[in-house]
């Protein structure tokens, strides 16, 4: 499981010219699901996420978690986060876990996250064209791999 987290003022995703999620300041959270992807991976990730700690305190150094600003969160679903670029130009994404396998498991992300801050968080459309909109904070990105824990 791979994601991309990006700390924004604010963010909205939009499907057929309608936004569908919208936070203030948060987080932004792309992921990508690979085939062997389990549970744990949901698990391991979404604690990491919750608790990084990328938000400044009063002295401008990052030592504030997403749960402990109480900021807001949109999780986003992103098959192409498993591109693999190896051979040629087009990107294969063989990695990518059908959607019998990625949709539960964006499900229980979304889910164990929601129960790691204790509150709603935003989402895309699993499958849907979307647009996005953000400004980034920092800017302050960063990628996560479960399968080597960084």
């Amino acid at each position: 499981m791979k994601a991309i987290i990006q700390r924004v003022k604010h963010a909205s995703v939009t499907v057929n010219q309608t936004i569908i999620s919208e936070i203030k300041e948060g987080l932004l959270i792309f992921l990508g699901i690979a085939q062997d992807d389990t549970e744990a991976d949901v698990l391991w990730l979404s604690r990491k996420i919750a608790n990084l700690r990328i938000f400044n305190d009063e002295n401008d150094v990052m030592n504030f978690s997403l749960k402990t600003t109480d900021g807001e969160a949109i999780i986003v679903s992103q098959f192409t986060l498993l591109a693999s670029t190896k051979k040629g130009n087009r990107p294969s994404y063989i990695n990518a876990a059908k959607p019998e396998i990625s949709i539960p498991l964006y499900q229980k992300f979304i889910r164990t996250f929601e129960t790691e801050l204790g509150k709603k968080v935003g989402t895309g459309k699993f499958g849907a064209d979307m647009k996005i909109s953000l400004l980034n904070d920092g800017p302050v990105t960063l990628i996560i791999n479960s399968k080597i824990k960084e």
